[in-house]
């Protein structure tokens, strides 16, 4: 079924509502059902993952109670004044960043003018975190998943044309699990062919290219032309590649913030499981822009643009309309 309907769903996706009223027949994909013939490994959040070691996945940082039980409800009482917009897969989502296109690679301001104020405390903690050093949000989106909907997202990797190398979200209201597996297909899906350009932000436990602090010594670089799918890629893969038929979860306490870099970015594919939500679950995800959009990269003057509305915050009584084209 290829319509949109009037849950949100469109083309293979699908939520318990659709499917009911429809009659469509969920994907037998890896966020809706079980897989078998998949090895299942759990990520130890508190330290000792040598039971996974030989996968190759690093750049995951978890941090838990990042806020007090109070502040999780106030701000998710907060968040609930605002609109909500009707997603796929059984989610409702609240974007506040740029207009950005991923296919044309173009981006524009249209009505951003920055990020609810009720929000603002959690990007001012971020300073708390060493390897969020100088971390400038510019699209913050919150995601409610509902069981009663199915609520699920598909893999996927973020994309890599606009959004950074660290990936942040908040998750709250209910522990679930995040879902990571190999991905294995070609460069020029999520615009990962750019990556070999970039500088890499964090390498071990430290943020090695900061272009706000090491604005002075920073050297240009030159972006990768649209067409090089046949450039051979080195994004600093692990020296041991995970086969295929293998998935990693991802533990995410209520209350818990999670940053996402390096491997764990650009090699594996992310999802949240049908399955896995059993609770009313609502996180707040946050991104970057990538090194061409910084001071000293080629497209500084757009990037600036955005920076700038991305330092403000307004009124929570102020009727934002802001969307991003998925």
């Amino acid at each position: 079924m290829n319509t949109t309907r009037p849950c949100g769903c469109k083309g293979h996706r699908s939520c318990t509502v659709c499917e009911s009223e429809y009659g469509i027949e969920p994907a037998p994909s890896l966020h809706l059902t079980n897989i078998e013939n998949v090895e299942c490994f759990t990520y130890n959040i508190n330290g000792d993952n040598s039971h996974i070691k030989h996968l190759g996945l690093d750049g995951i940082k978890l941090i838990p109670d990042f806020i007090t039980e109070e502040e999780e409800n106030q701000l998710v009482a907060d968040l609930d004044n605002l609109p909500w917009d009707k997603s796929q897969s059984g989610r409702r989502k609240q974007n506040f960043g740029p207009k950005a296109n991923f296919k044309k690679r173009k981006t524009k301001l249209g009505g951003f003018c920055g990020f609810p104020k009720c929000t603002k405390f959690i990007q001012d903690r971020f300073a708390e975190v060493d390897l969020l050093e100088d971390y400038r949000t510019v699209e913050q989106c919150s995601i409610e998943y509902n069981p009663t909907k199915g609520s699920s997202i598909e893999p996927h990797i973020d994309d890599c044309w606009i959004w950074g190398e660290r990936i942040v979200q908040l998750n709250m209201m209910s522990s679930t699990y995040l879902t990571l597996i190999p991905y294995t297909a070609g460069h020029s899906r999520y615009n990962l062919q750019d990556v070999s350009s970039y500088p890499r932000t964090i390498q071990g436990d430290k943020v090695v290219h900061n272009p706000f602090r090491d604005r002075i010594n920073q050297q240009p670089f030159q972006i990768r032309p649209d067409n090089s799918d046949e450039i051979e890629i080195d994004r600093t893969k692990p020296s041991l590649v995970p086969p295929p038929s293998v998935m990693i979860k991802i533990p995410l306490p209520q209350r818990s913030l999670l940053v996402m870099f390096g491997s764990s970015r650009y090699d594996w594919e992310h999802c949240v499981l049908r399955s896995d939500i059993s609770a009313r679950r609502v996180i707040i995800a946050y991104r970057e822009l990538t090194p061409p959009y910084l001071p000293s990269g080629p497209l500084e003057a757009v990037g600036s643009e955005i920076l700038e509305q991305a330092s403000k915050f307004w009124e929570e009584n102020k009727n934002e309309e802001n969307e991003i084209e998925d």
